[in-house]
């Protein structure tokens, strides 16, 4: 409900299809990198490539599906992509029952995963756009935000206890037959969704596979937020594959207690998400970015001086609920921003480019931590990130650029 209007039984169904979806990740949280240390007994060097090539590569995938994607309907999209994360994750519990799991699967696998998320998500974000009032965009994406991290704080520690229990690939299974769910629930939509139609003389043209990043690149706004986003979103993943090697073999914690240092942190993305439209509906959302903006980045750099035993899980808890708490409350913020300066035959292409670019950030970044890991330590890569994000607000859009005195739609109805 907003303000007493229900958003509709077709949005209760897409929520609950990205409901089961994020919450069978969260089971399979950093699966993969914990598959390779925990049963390849991989190199830090070869955790950060897992983490890097499969994302680099899927999103080389990803960029000449957009346009392909703009001009078709969005819901068997993102069935047919939910069904290629079923198949190709299910692959995993199978050649490792069999003997055949290797390194190289698992690069095929993220590689492929990385893709059809990219694919699933700018046609999720299109769709939304279609089903839902613009006033309430904020309100809908706020509750996929709150459901992602609470997706987040349940998943891992449950993750953690499923892999002590029965082996390192069972959240990997349990992440296939959710996509399989979250396929099932997107079926069950009636919405008559009609196919887009190109606004040029082909939907498919060479050119067409740059229109999302012409748009963002030429918005002031969207561009100063989408390269601040590749900068922040590369430093902080490039750290999970760094902690994990830090956390579970230096370190020597257990599984479960790597899932809940990372777990517990995530309900503050519940508080977070909740109060984003109250805090853009009081300051405005200029003032959501320059500062939370800022604030989300502050606390990185303490991961470095993580130590083993209570006070180091409590340590990883405090700043990543502070990291979290911060993000939460952004992101929804901007992935409205994104969609009201976005014409809607542009909104496929424009969130494709986004995660395109955001992947390869991610991609890059942790695969230059992994070779920085390598030669010097874990602590050593993960200062550097800790201290290279502190300058990525000055990347953060002026209050032109973000176009205050345009009317904001929360303002409008608080």
């Amino acid at each position: 409900m907003v303000g007493g209007r229900p958003l509709g039984r077709e949005f209760g169904w897409l929520w609950a299809a990205y409901a089961v979806s994020a919450y069978g990740s969260g089971l399979g949280f950093g699966a993969l990198p914990l598959i390779a240390v925990l049963a390849l007994h991989a190199t830090p060097a070869e955790v950060s490539a897992l983490s890097a090539v499969g994302p680099a590569v899927g999103a080389l995938i990803a960029v000449p599906l957009a346009p392909w994607g703009e001009f078709r309907r969005k819901r068997p999209v993102m069935i047919a992509t939910d069904l290629i994360r079923c198949a190709v994750l299910a692959s995993v519990p199978v050649a490792y029952a069999l003997g055949w799991l290797g390194l190289a699967q698992l690069l095929v696998v993220s590689t492929v995963v990385a893709a059809a998320r990219i694919a699933f998500t700018a046609a999720g974000g299109a769709y939304l756009k279609s089903l839902v009032r613009p006033e309430d965009l904020l309100v809908a994406n706020s509750r996929f935000e709150s459901t992602n991290w609470s997706s987040l704080a349940v998943g891992p520690p449950l993750g953690g206890a499923a892999i002590g229990l029965f082996g390192p690939v069972a959240t990997v299974l349990a992440d296939a037959l959710s996509h399989l769910l979250s396929a099932l629930a997107l079926t069950a939509i009636r919405d008559r969704e009609e196919t887009p139609r190109p606004t040029g003389k082909s939907p498919v043209r060479a050119a067409g596979v740059l229109d999302g990043w012409r748009h963002i690149l030429g918005h002031p706004g969207l561009r100063a937020l989408y390269l601040n986003n590749l900068l922040v979103s590369g430093l902080i993943m490039a750290t999970e594959p760094l902690l994990a090697v830090l956390l579970l073999r230096q370190l020597g914690f257990p599984p479960w207690q790597y899932g809940l240092a990372f777990a517990a942190p995530c309900l503050g993305g519940l508080l977070g998400s909740r109060l984003a439209r109250r805090v853009v509906a009081r300051h405005g959302r200029h003032r959501v970015f320059r500062t939370v903006g800022t604030l989300r980045v502050i606390w990185l750099i303490g991961l470095a001086f993580v130590r083993p035993g209570v006070l180091g899980l409590a340590t990883v808890i405090v700043l990543e609920l502070a990291i979290i708490i911060n993000m939460s409350l952004y992101t929804p913020v901007l992935a409205t921003y994104r969609l009201e300066h976005t014409p809607l035959h542009l909104v496929t292409r424009t969130l494709s480019a986004w995660s395109i670019g955001q992947q390869a950030a991610i991609a890059t970044l942790t695969a230059l931590a992994g070779l920085l890991a390598d030669a010097t330590s874990p602590r050593t890569a993960l200062t550097t990130a800790g201290l290279l994000i502190l300058a990525t607000p000055l990347l953060l859009p002026r209050d032109e650029e973000t176009g205050r005195g345009v009317p904001d739609p929360l303002r409008t109805i608080s």
